[in-house]
């Protein structure tokens, strides 16, 4: 596993690190992680990696492709490592889970805007929102 996670480094132009490969990993092992997940996972693979160190890795790592940035509203920013399709999101309003929704129409962007405003769009992201099956689920009535 540490050959595919040093072969995906070199190949988005990153020096492999201790502290890059513990991200890597703790990246691969869900869908969409917090950093504080990823910190957490990444110190009980090396016994320490500063918090700022976790972050800039986290920045390297969305600048140069590797990996996704998302901030659904009023929550914490997640990562993940799906990247270079033209996917959105499904969030639950009450518990936060996330899912993948791939999008409807197939290239980037999927969607066009009424007005560019002068800017060329490369990209469209969607987020919904709902309620998750488990929070249905509870959910009286």
């Amino acid at each position: 596993m540490a050959d595919l996670l040093t072969e995906r480094l070199h190949a988005s132009g990153l020096r492999v690190t201790a502290g890059r490969l513990a991200v890597l990993e703790a990246l691969g092992d869900s869908a969409h992680v917090s950093a504080e997940a990823v910190a957490l996972h990444a110190r009980q693979r090396l016994g320490t990696l500063s918090t700022q160190a976790v972050y800039d890795i986290l920045r390297a790592f969305t600048v140069s492709g590797l990996i996704r940035r998302m901030e659904p509203a009023g929550s914490a920013a997640v990562y993940e490592t799906r990247v270079g399709d033209n996917h959105h999101h499904v969030v639950c309003r009450r518990c936060g889970a996330i899912a993948d929704v791939d999008c409807a129409v197939g290239s980037a962007p999927c969607l066009e805007a009424a007005d560019t405003h002068g800017f060329v769009v490369d990209e469209a992201e969607v987020t919904f929102w709902g309620l998750c099956p488990d929070c249905i689920e509870r959910t009286p009535g």
